[in-house]
């Protein structure tokens, strides 16, 4: 009797395994297919933001973390807009002062962006400051940081040329700096630049900045 009431036992235990492992694959299986169907902002959609805070070469430092508000409505993959003023987050990463190197650059980092139900990390790169003639954008091969040396469409070409076999077919398709924004993530640095030696590097809060994405964005399906 003690044999069957223990074989009863260890054949539950052995079902309630089965079926948990089952629920697991489910589960792992599911995911990447949910994340498939959620709604997304495409790569190589660009996105018109305005920061609320002020930065400068002068005081802003590595770390220093800033906010931005989205100020166009933004199109998603299943035809509805996500509206404009959703919050983006972002860091500098990286800043040169005038009066160390001649030329004041800076580096920005954006790390999420706020969509409903929470936020959404954000891969990005700055493509333009539109209405600030003072400072402009500048794009190098990574690990290739030059002074403005050559236009913004050389600079694509040259990493598209290097980095074209991981762009998207439907990015590649477009133009070759398209091409080289849709490349593998890291193919193309952007920074900005002050056009004249030995002035400081100055975004007021309000500046517009219009960035890229690198990577789709997906929303949670609600």
């Amino acid at each position: 009797m003690k044999r069957i009431i223990g074989f009863t036992a260890v054949a539950g235990l052995f079902v309630t395994a089965l079926a948990m492992g089952a629920c697991a694959l489910r589960a792992d299986s599911a995911g990447p297919a949910a994340q498939a169907s959620a709604p997304q902002i495409v790569s190589g959609t660009r996105l018109l933001i305005g920061l609320r805070d002020s930065l400068s070469t002068k005081t802003s430092k590595r770390g220093d973390r800033f906010s931005a508000r989205t100020l166009e409505p933004l199109p998603l993959t299943d035809g509805s807009l996500l509206r404009a003023g959703a919050e983006v987050r972002g860091h500098v990463d990286k800043v040169e002062a005038a009066h160390h190197t001649g030329r004041a650059r800076m580096w920005l980092t954006f790390d999420d962006l706020r969509v409903p139900g929470g936020r959404a990390p954000l891969v990005a790169i700055v493509d333009d400051v539109p209405g600030v003639q003072s400072v402009h954008v500048n794009f190098a091969r990574e690990g290739d940081i030059e002074g403005n040396t050559q236009p913004r469409r050389t600079a694509y070409e040259a990493a598209a040329a290097g980095a074209l076999v991981g762009a998207a077919p439907g990015v590649a398709a477009h133009n070759k700096k398209d091409a080289a924004m849709g490349a593998a993530v890291g193919a193309v640095t952007a920074f900005m630049a002050t056009s004249g030696l030995g002035e400081e590097l100055t975004l007021e809060k309000g500046t517009k900045l219009e960035i890229t994405l690198e990577r789709s964005l997906y929303l949670a399906e609600n």
